[in-house]
């Protein structure tokens, strides 16, 4: 693939990955893929190929899904993220093919890992967003969005609300651990850092320095 106008940014929760592809998208007319863009493949994934990513799609009681122990969910998302690196470039592949993409700056919430992002991209074309560990720990139910609020309410329904809770806290920390934060940190990439004094402007203005993007 010819990816010099594709954009990717990985990093943390809450460091504003979702935001930055959208505003990026807007200002340089270009083509945004959002958080969980793989999303749109997932009702014709064979379950015996990418048994990680529809393990939720066929999911029959999402108590399951929460009563599973932090080694079963870390597990879990470490797998899912090798099968969504295979369907999100796979996607990306077909947008490129189409007509209306040429010419056009694609930009890229994704899971594709640093060591492919390393193979198939560089430094100009990969952005690192980062926000204290503590916040995805802290803040994980804050958010608004059905998926979160829906999850949420499960734990304060089952038998032990605070056991479920500090259960799915435990889950949280370990993804959200300060060795994936390093690991990050130190990939190789530009990283911006997130500062909830800085606008939205203002951080398009230095995603745009660090990746040398120009109108």
């Amino acid at each position: 693939m010819d990816l010099k106008n594709v954009y990717f940014v990985i990093g943390t929760s809450y460091a504003g990955k979702s935001t930055i592809v959208k505003n990026l998208a807007k200002k340089h007319n270009g083509i945004a893929l959002e958080e969980n863009y793989h999303d749109v493949k997932l009702p014709e994934l064979d379950s015996k190929l990418f048994p990680n990513l529809t393990y939720t799609r066929d999911l029959q009681d999402w108590r399951e899904f929460i009563r599973r122990t932090p080694d079963e969910y870390v597990t879990w998302i470490n797998n899912v993220q090798k099968e969504c690196e295979i369907v999100e470039l796979e996607i990306l592949e077909e947008l490129l093919s189409k007509p209306e993409s040429y010419n056009k700056k694609i930009f890229v919430d994704t899971n594709i890992s640093i060591e492919t992002l390393h193979k198939i991209s560089d430094a100009d074309h990969v952005l690192v967003m980062l926000s204290d560990p503590e916040i995805g720990i802290n803040r994980f139910f804050d958010r608004p969005d059905s998926e979160k609020q829906f999850l949420y309410k499960l734990m304060l329904e089952e038998p032990n609300p605070k056991a479920a809770l500090d259960n799915y806290r435990e889950i949280l920390t370990r993804i959200c651990s300060k060795e994936n934060y390093k690991m990050l940190e130190d990939s190789g990439f530009k990283v911006i850092y997130r500062d909830e004094m800085r606008t939205q402007e203002e951080t398009v203005i230095i995603a745009e320095e660090l990746l040398n993007i120009k109108n």
